[in-house]
């Protein structure tokens, strides 16, 4: 490397610690800077054997019990959190007030800037409804509620969000839905109290656990935001809206 080479990199802010001097003879001759530290050889310590440690004597007519692993911190379930939900709103679908329709609780999360838009707009409400029109659910014989649930801190003004349970527990008595749908895992293991995946919830009716007493069937399926971004799962989700009909019909 030839010295303007070198004040070039020094330039840049690149500090070479050698670098090639001329060959001579043939051979390159490596050069060290006169500010390289010069590495001493350190010498490793002698190894020493390891202490033995003296074996534990057997008491007489005393089991000596194997160790035991350290035990594990449970995991708190996703349903111990507080979950709110607003009102419930008229999808489509038969009278407002009509008893005995659907009641689809699904996840929303805030947006972007905080607030709730409206549910499920755009792309992931074109799909919940094509998907409750796959159910011939569109034509009016029965409603459709929703109900949308998020975590978060209640304002306390009116219309705003309350605890998921007290909201359950009033729709139960005003719409006595024979069927919910849950779409996410918050709002599955809130209902079923459960801490299970959704992966393990899903496709089955199962009794709702957060509001004992509730004579009212639980299905878990997919967000439909979730399906957006994994349409490989729609089939999925469409098996288990079948047991879902099926047992809306059962329960008719």
């Amino acid at each position: 490397m030839t010295p303007r080479q070198r004040a070039m990199l020094e330039e840049m802010g690149i500090k070479l610690f050698w670098w090639p001097k001329e060959q001579v003879g043939g051979v390159q001759v490596a050069e060290a800077p006169a500010d390289a530290p010069v590495e001493e050889p350190i010498e490793a310590p002698a190894e020493r054997a390891p202490a033995s440690a003296p074996a534990a004597r057997p008491v007489a007519g005393v089991p000596v019990a194997a160790p035991t692993a350290p035990p594990r911190t449970p995991i708190a379930p996703a349903h111990g959190a507080t979950v709110l939900a607003e009102a419930p709103r008229h999808f489509y679908g038969g009278e407002a007030m009509a008893k005995g329709g659907w009641l689809v609780i699904a996840d929303m999360p805030p947006e972007l800037h905080g607030r709730h838009g409206e549910p499920f707009a755009s792309d992931a409400g074109r799909l919940l409804d094509n998907m409750l029109r796959a159910l011939r659910l569109h034509e009016g014989a029965m409603p459709v509620h929703l109900v949308r649930t998020h975590r978060g801190v209640a304002s306390g003004q009116q219309g705003s969000p309350r605890p998921l349970g007290e909201v359950l527990a009033e729709s139960a008595a005003a719409l006595a839905p024979r069927l919910v749908l849950a779409m996410g895992p918050l709002a599955a293991q809130s209902l079923l109290q459960s801490g299970d995946p959704l992966g393990r919830l899903r496709g089955r009716a199962l009794p709702v656990a957060m509001v004992p007493g509730l004579d009212m069937a639980v299905v878990a399926s997919y967000h439909p935001a979730y399906l957006l971004r994994n349409p490989a799962d729609k089939a999925r989700a469409w098996a288990d809206l079948c047991p879902a009909a099926e047992e809306f019909t059962r329960r008719g």
